[in-house]
């Protein structure tokens, strides 16, 4: 599996138990996503600018808008990221308590404007929604077989069972195909971040195809086929499929 590329963030609020707030929340996500990244804070909007004419490149810059009366707001930092430094990649999610600001960010090109106060469900989800854009996650589960070098996209695996030391992936359309590998391994190194539910040592399940689950068991949309939850699974099963459940509605 090729590895995500170092993520580069910034996050800029006055407020330093905002600052510190996110940027807890940002290490847990992005450790749990398996994303490699460094995180920069920032309490003023000057410091940033100076920062990135100094040469610091960053991917994603979580930005507040209001600041102190003496310091120049979010909107006008993000103006001089896209129009003084010419820097049209890098992602901007401003943050504040009002509402009031969404038209004047229109021509910064926002990913996100979030409101506070900053809820985790919503960190994470606006993470994935930048990872996702950017590329940063391969939406194909690549594989050897024989001599060759496979893919098929991920959204096409309803699971995979591990059986005699081989993988089957069990594909949309009927389909199978039988590879080896670890079922661990392709949980851990790829599908875990695309909520794949690891139910049982012999199933890996993709969570858009769970039609219902019940305590020792759970259905799959394919003419509602059920796989068993391993005793030991039982409640981290249904804790990542309620959390995954939630994140999606947030």
């Amino acid at each position: 599996m090729a590895e995500l590329a170092m993520l580069m963030v910034a996050v800029c609020d006055d407020e330093q138990k905002i600052g510190a707030e996110l940027e807890a929340f940002l290490i847990d996500i992005l450790k749990k996503l398996d994303v490699k990244h460094e995180i920069d804070v920032y309490f003023t909007g000057e410091g940033l600018c100076r920062q990135m004419e100094a040469g610091s490149h960053y991917d994603l810059i979580f930005l507040d808008i209001e600041y102190a009366k003496n310091e120049v707001n979010g909107v006008e930092v993000g103006r001089l990221i896209r129009e003084a430094h010419h820097n049209n990649i890098v992602s901007i999610v401003y943050i504040s308590w009002e509402k009031q600001y969404s038209m004047q960010l229109f021509d910064i090109r926002p990913l996100n404007f979030l409101i506070k106060p900053l809820k985790y469900d919503v960190i994470e989800k606006t993470i994935r929604t930048y990872l996702d854009i950017a590329g940063l996650w391969s939406q194909e589960f690549t594989y050897k077989k024989g001599h060759d070098t496979c893919k098929v996209p991920v959204k096409d695996i309803i699971y995979l069972e591990s059986r005699d030391r081989k993988l089957i992936l069990n594909l949309l359309g009927g389909r199978k195909e039988e590879i080896y590998g670890s079922l661990r391994d392709a949980y851990s190194d790829h599908l875990k971040r695309f909520d794949f539910l690891y139910i049982h040592a012999s199933y890996l399940v993709n969570f858009d195809y769970i039609t219902s689950i019940k305590y020792d068991r759970l259905f799959i949309t394919s003419n509602m086929f059920e796989l068993p939850i391993s005793q030991n699974k039982r409640n981290e099963v249904r804790e990542a499929y309620y959390e995954i459940m939630k994140r999606r509605r947030a």
